[in-house]
């Protein structure tokens, strides 16, 4: 303990003796010439460009640019099934349209999470903060939504090894409190599913609509659908795993375009590009008036009231957004526990070179280029709406600009709205219709073969025990896959197998109602754009009131995966009566604040700071009452566990299964399983813990680390500057084109070689299996050892086993 206290007092030395060289370094700093010498002349005797305003990108243009990306994902999609068909020979189940085949690696994995967290609300909304608060708004929207991605690394591990079969986390909650719990949290998830489309197609739009000229809401909203459902109907989603790679490296390249003309061209024609250097850009900055909460009412400063205030409510709802998403549990789902743990640490530090150097080049660009015409780009109302970086794109670059704004959004949309259609489908498909709406039999216990009904493993009697096989030992099920693939008439023959075959009938029912649930969830998402539009809803105000709606369900989610004292009632009140006080919160605290019950002035971010007081307000009350009530309910409910309740607690989340590729054939290779012929011959709980502790370690430790920094250390630094001087200025920008490179070339170059690694090395196993049937007895060591180095030998040069 005097040991902790001695490091503590060192470090809190060393962070002062820091505060006092930059404040020196402020006070020292270099002089700024007169505002009245770098703001654009206005007299009649100089040229006076006019303040670019409309758009002039060509409807025809923006078309062809959406055909191209088309005809792109179609090739995309198309492609990822010929890899699963003829590489991994998976592409008729229907596990691998929601999980990709359950190996996905971890690059892939970031490159998706990023892709996927990389919303059209991300770009514009950001800006939108940075051009409001000034340099602090860029962090803050960047460290709140970093950390619920950091965290969820923890939660990825901990349902990849309680339940490794699980395709949704509400299976998990179906598995261990029933059934109205989990409709409840359906509920949830699909509303958050639905606020996020809404917030990217209401942004996406906005820019479209702005940027192309003739192009109606409409024509936009049908003309992103339709992209959005080609690539989620076609290639499932695995096709958009292989999408995503593609829009991040779009996104990263764009990014680095705006970051270069705004800061790194150099200073030359002024009339052609106001800004173009770090200098620049801070002598306008420098003089242009910020917000009354600002210190000094400067753009430069880290002591800003309404950043803090956004950083705090961007933090508590972006954890609703990530943990009771369908989408990002899919990613998880996808990859196993170390490669999905890996994938959110390094997305999570990679998606924030996002927001935190695109919003510092378009926002702080935005603010200098005002100052620089003599007036605002915008209206409050247009910042509002996310139009910051068109608005500068447009000013520096032209039509250029805006293509290349244009190409960015539509990247953007494709990829979360693609990651949104998977995840309504998949809770439509697993939780709705395979569970309550038309099960394949319905049981009365999760520990019960779907496919005979009879108990499995540690609840079975002998004389009425499971005996059910694997679809991958099946014979009967191989004839079937050889006569349905060489039958060339359009209705292929029925499954003959008399174990498998129903079931397999009923899963490709699955299959026909996952297609229609795509078709009619893209379609639905044009009418609720117009809806959103038509009651006028600010991208501002669904961003700040998300929290406020699904905030309440982010800890009854969290502790499902860890507490087995867990119940479900408390859930359950947990999360509604949780969403009901964070909303009376709202609307008690918004009243006060304007002295009027006034819906309009409630959903309206005015002049005063009453909007965010109001929504900080809502989102605690929301998420902490949600908790509170969650973890007392179980204390008073169920007062005393056993050992033997906990253990057959988690033994029912592990029962979550498919029994034609049950999840133990995933982990052949970790557990060294050589006897997979039954279904439920499975690694203990135990040995799956033991396995992955390391990499649950590893998750909490990096995840916690990087939240304290992100919100305590790095804000407390930098509130020692009061305004930042030239040089400090200059460091900060270089800091986040250091940041956003090395994001950058690692989201591109990793994922790549991760994939071509895991193609080519799952290819040779495969020639490997072909080459087992037709080689000598004395070839075949030499074939085996050549794919796997696992492989045992007896001393008569006989093989033991091959682990695949």
């Amino acid at each position: 303990m005097v040991n902790m206290w001695t490091k503590l007092r060192k470090i809190t030395f060393w962070i002062l003796i820091y505060q006092l060289i930059l404040q020196e370094n402020a006070v020292s700093s270099e002089e700024t010439p007169g505002c009245d010498s770098i703001v654009r002349p206005t007299n009649g005797s100089l040229y006076l460009p006019v303040k670019p305003r409309g758009s002039s990108t060509s409807l025809s243009l923006a078309l062809t640019i959406c055909a191209i990306i088309l005809v792109f994902i179609v090739l995309v999609a198309n492609g990822f099934n010929l890899i699963r068909k003829y590489i991994y020979e998976d592409k008729d189940n229907l596990d691998t349209d929601f999980d990709a085949g359950g190996r996905v690696s971890s690059g892939l994995t970031a490159t998706t999470i990023v892709s996927q967290w990389t919303w059209a609300a991300t770009l514009l909304q950001s800006s939108a903060v940075a051009a409001n608060n000034g340099i602090s708004g860029p962090f803050w929207y960047a460290a709140g939504a970093t950390i619920p991605l950091l965290m969820f690394a923890t939660l990825s591990v901990q349902m990849k090894t309680r339940a490794p079969g699980a395709k949704t986390f509400l299976q998990v909650i179906q598995a261990r409190f029933g059934s109205r719990p989990h409709l409840v949290f359906c509920f949830f998830a699909l509303l958050t599913n639905v606020i996020v489309t809404a917030m990217l197609m209401l942004g996406g739009c906005a820019v479209l609509t702005t940027l192309v000229q003739g192009l109606s809401l409409e024509l936009a909203a049908v003309t992103l659908v339709t992209v959005i459902g080609a690539c989620t109907f076609i290639g499932g989603l695995g096709a958009t795993f292989y999408m995503s790679y593609f829009n991040t490296t779009i996104v990263f390249v764009v990014m680095f375009i705006f970051l270069i003309k705004v800061y790194h061209e150099g200073e030359g024609d002024q009339e052609r590009n106001p800004l173009g250097s770090i200098e620049r850009v801070y002598e306008l900055v420098s003089c242009s008036e910020g917000p009354e909460g600002n210190h000094a009412r400067s753009y430069l400063t880290f002591l800003s009231s309404d950043s803090i205030m956004f950083g705090i409510i961007n933090i508590v709802g972006n954890f609703g957004t990530v943990f009771v998403d369908q989408s990002y549990w899919q990613s998880s789902v996808a990859a196993k526990p170390r490669e999905g743990m890996w994938g959110f640490l390094a997305a999570g530090l990679v998606w924030f070179s996002i927001p935190f150097t695109f919003a510092t080049t378009m926002g702080m660009g935005y603010i200098a280029l005002g100052t620089y015409y003599g007036e605002p780009l915008l209206s409050n109302a247009e910042v509002s709406a996310g139009l910051v970086p068109p608005a500068v794109a447009q000013s520096l670059m032209g039509k250029a600009g805006e293509t290349l704004m244009v190409l960015m959004i539509l990247m953007a949309v494709t990829s979360t709205g693609s990651a949104e259609v998977m995840a309504i489908t998949s809770i439509i498909v697993y939780d709705l219709y395979q569970i309550h709406l038309k099960p394949f039999r319905r049981l009365t216990d999760s520990n019960c073969c779907i496919l005979c009904g009879k108990s499995r493993g540690r609840m079975a009697n002998r004389r009425d025990q499971c005996e059910c096989s694997s679809m991958t030992d099946c014979i009967a099920c191989t004839q079937d896959d050889k006569a349905i693939s060489e039958c060339n008439r359009t209705v292929k023959p029925n499954f003959k197998c008399k174990h498998h075959g129903n079931y397999r009938t009923y899963l490709n029912i699955l299959r026909d109602k996952r297609d229609w649930c795509i078709v009619w969830v893209a379609m639905a998402i044009i009418p609720l754009t117009l809806l959103f539009d038509i009651i006028q809803v600010s991208l501002e105000f669904v961003y700040y009131f998300m929290g406020v709606l699904v905030g309440s369900s982010v800890f009854p989610i969290i502790l499902s995966m860890f507490w087995a004292r867990l119940t479900g009632k408390a859930i359950m009140y947990g999360a509604i009566l949780g969403c009901l006080a964070g909303i009376f919160s709202w609307l008690l605290s918004a009243s006060i604040l304007n002295k009027e019950f006034n819906m309009s002035k409630f959903i309206t971010n005015s002049a005063g700071n009453e909007f965010e007081i109001s929504m900080l307000i809502a989102n605690c009350v929301a998420i902490f009452s949600g908790a509170a009530i969650t973890i007392i309910m179980s204390f008073v409910t169920k007062r005393h566990i056993s050992e033997f309740e906990t253990a057959e607690t988690w033994e029912k989340t592990r029962d979550i299964d498919n029994p034609l590729s049950p999840w133990p054939e995933l982990y052949i290779r970790e557990f060294h399983i050589t006897e997979m012929k039954l279904v439920y011959n499975r690694p203990s709980l135990e040995q799956m813990m033991t396995e992955f502790k390391k990499t649950n370690i590893i998750a909490f430790i990096v995840g916690s680390t990087t939240t304290i920094l992100m919100i305590v250390f790095w804000p407390a630094v930098m509130t020692a500057i009061d305004i930042m001087s030239q040089s400090q200025f200059k460091q900060w920008i270089h800091l986040s084109d250091v940041w956003s490179f090395t994001a950058g070339i690692f989201i591109i170059a990793t994922p790549l070689f991760m994939e071509i690694y895991s193609i080519v090395t799952q290819f040779k196993h495969k020639n490997a299996r072909v080459r087992v049937h037709a080689a000598p007895e004395h070839e075949l060591n030499n074939i085996m050892r050549s794919v796997s180095p696992q492989v045992k030998t007896n001393p008569a040069g006989q093989l033991e086993q091959f682990n695949v």
